[in-house]
């Protein structure tokens, strides 16, 4: 069961982006402090800084810690004694590469929405950099906080699927079928190359999808993959609405991606199905307190979260509500950021023992690299490309 008990001061916590309007500020927020694992004490919320500092001192922050700029706040807030420890990026794709360096090069731990970057090289960069300052790099996947994705992982790890032979993995919502960027601003950036990158679905939902399994199966590695991806709504070309990866692992296993904009009438279908040599378990984000695990032979079953017959590990039984109790997106992020805020103590203190999973750059390495081979696949004819 989750304790409220931290063990450790809030980190002091500052944000670049989030502002008002933004569709993921409020999340951030929200969850980073849901426990008091975070105080938000700084920000430069927006390119407008008017608004920005508006916007920041309705959220209690002081005035004379809202900046204009990120580089303003680095510096200012580097030589404060009291000065934030960390700070969260929720700015669009293209400003993540510089902000996320100028922060580690001043100091601070880093959380960063996906994708890191647009290329392997900014982002191996970006992981060199968080070894040698010896900082925590967390990436908001943010789906993987939920309790009963890490009883996955403990039913893979402990054998009960069996040998893994295939993977199936989709997000595949429909909230796009239409240009509705047109009237959008907020989808509008998400389909422009140079602010989004090289791809829009499967950088922006693709990614969350692929890190359920390397979080699932964390000790399978893809070996080879072929891309095919299209622009249903053609103005959004060269960046695809729709894409579909198959995915060819180093144990033989198999697996399979599609990422859309377009699934007209769908919600989310943000699910992964993981299929072994004696069972198959399955996880729907839209019912993430529940994990479908069928048994060949046998009864299908259903898995609640908070229940004792779960596997007795910390990230299972994260629980602010006891069983029964429907928890969802806030909860996932708020366990995202306890990992964050406990991994970010431990370097603090210099006591790593008790940091626990979290999505961190070599994730974000992974999935920027991923979206590489993804287009160099698709652009070349749909061709089978070595990982």
């Amino acid at each position: 069961m989750f304790s409220e008990e931290r063990g450790f001061d809030s980190i002091r916590w500052g944000m670049v982006g989030g502002g008002r309007g933004s569709q993921i500020g409020y999340i951030h927020r929200a969850s980073a402090q849901r426990d008091g694992t975070f105080k938000l004490l700084a920000g430069a919320f927006d390119i407008n800084f008017e608004r920005g500092k508006e916007f920041g001192m309705n959220l209690g922050v002081a005035e004379d810690r809202l900046y204009p700029t990120y580089k303003e706040m680095f510096e200012a807030e580097s030589k404060r004694p009291d000065g934030i420890q960390a700070v969260s990026i929720a700015t669009p794709n293209a400003t993540h590469y510089e902000i996320a360096k100028a922060a580690l090069e001043a100091g601070f731990h880093v959380v960063c929405e996906k994708p890191l970057c647009f290329t392997s090289e900014q982002a191996e960069e970006l992981k060199n950099l968080t070894e040698q300052k010896n900082k925590v790099f967390g990436v908001t996947y943010g789906y993987t906080g939920a309790q009963m994705v890490h009883q996955a992982r403990k039913m893979i790890e402990n054998g009960d699927l069996g040998e893994i032979r295939v993977i199936n993995m989709q997000f595949a919502h429909g909230f796009h079928s239409e240009e509705v960027e047109l009237n959008d601003p907020g989808t509008k950036w998400r389909v422009s190359p140079e602010v989004a990158g090289p791809t829009y679905v499967l950088g922006d939902v693709g990614t969350h999808a692929l890190f359920l399994a390397e979080v699932m199966v964390p000790n399978l590695h893809i070996s080879k993959l072929l891309c095919h991806r299209q622009s249903f709504v053609k103005s959004r070309a060269p960046l695809e609405d729709n894409a579909v990866v198959l995915l060819e692992y180093d144990n033989g296993a198999v697996g399979t991606l599609w990422a859309s904009a377009v699934n007209a009438g769908s919600m989310h279908q943000h699910k992964i199905r993981v299929i072994g040599s004696k069972a198959s378990i399955e996880w729907l984000d839209e019912h993430p307190n529940q994990l479908k695990y069928e048994v060949q032979g046998e009864p299908a079953r259903v898995l609640d979260r908070g229940m004792g017959y779960l596997y007795d590990d910390e990230t299972v039984n994260c629980d602010r509500l006891g069983g029964g109790h429907a928890e969802g997106l806030f909860e996932a992020w708020a366990n995202l950021y306890r990992r964050f805020g406990i991994a970010m103590n431990a370097y603090i203190t210099d006591n790593k023992d008790n940091i626990l999973i979290y999505p961190n750059v070599y994730n974000g390495v992974e999935g920027v690299k991923f979206i590489e081979k993804c287009v160099e696949s698709a652009d070349n004819g749909s061709t089978w490309v070595n990982y």
